[in-house]
């Protein structure tokens, strides 16, 4: 934590027994949003200076705490050639579901490491369904190597894709006991009726 942070946080705590509720309550959220804000810049050093692990560990400490500066090095960090911090920033992602990000997630389906692409299948699954995540996750139902057809079912059916159920359904009879295991699931999510989608940008 920062000394200018630290300075602040001082500053503030005697009037958190002032007498008036309403400045204690303002008093005890602007401490929070400081705290949180110097504790963004602890992990930020970490993810420029530490060793692996320390890395990974930031990238899901930012995932946890979102908001703009954590974006961007998120981004960063997806677009990275180690494997390991690929595959955590795009699970942080995910989990934050910005829908400016979604460009990036989208480049990762064509990563060249499986497990990545996998991440990335089950990342789009949080955002808001559309006909571009549609086309692009379906085909990955056909990927028949027991991981990414298994995500890719969990993730149409928790986008709603009640067009996919056919082709869910027939990774019931997979030799994968994890797409097996995926579909039934994936079949509990799907709803019971077609769900008319709002226009993305691009689409007609």
């Amino acid at each position: 934590m920062s000394q200018i942070v630290r300075t602040r946080i001082d500053a503030l705590r005697p009037l958190l027994r002032d007498a008036d509720p309403e400045v204690r309550a303002a008093v005890a959220t602007a401490i929070e949003r400081l705290e949180a804000t110097g504790g963004i810049d602890e992990i930020l050093h970490a993810l420029k200076t530490g060793n692996t692990g320390a890395r990974v560990a930031a990238i899901h400490a930012l995932g946890e705490i979102g908001g703009d500066r954590a974006v961007a090095p998120l981004v960063y960090c997806a677009g990275r050639p180690e494997a390991d911090i690929r595959s955590a920033a795009v699970e942080a992602l995910g989990r934050l579901a910005v829908p400016s990000t979604l460009p990036v997630l989208l480049e990762r389906l064509d990563d060249e490491n499986t497990a990545i692409r996998g991440r990335a299948i089950g990342a789009l699954a949080a955002f808001p369904p559309s006909q571009l995540l549609y086309e692009r996750l379906r085909p990955f139902l056909a990927a028949a190597d027991g991981t990414l057809e298994a995500e890719a079912a969990l993730a149409l059916a928790r986008l709603k894709d009640l067009s996919s159920e056919g082709r869910i359904t027939t990774l019931l009879a997979s030799p994968h006991a994890a797409t097996r295991q995926a579909a039934a699931t994936a079949l509990s999510l799907l709803p019971l009726e077609f769900q008319f989608l709002p226009a993305s940008n691009g689409e007609k």
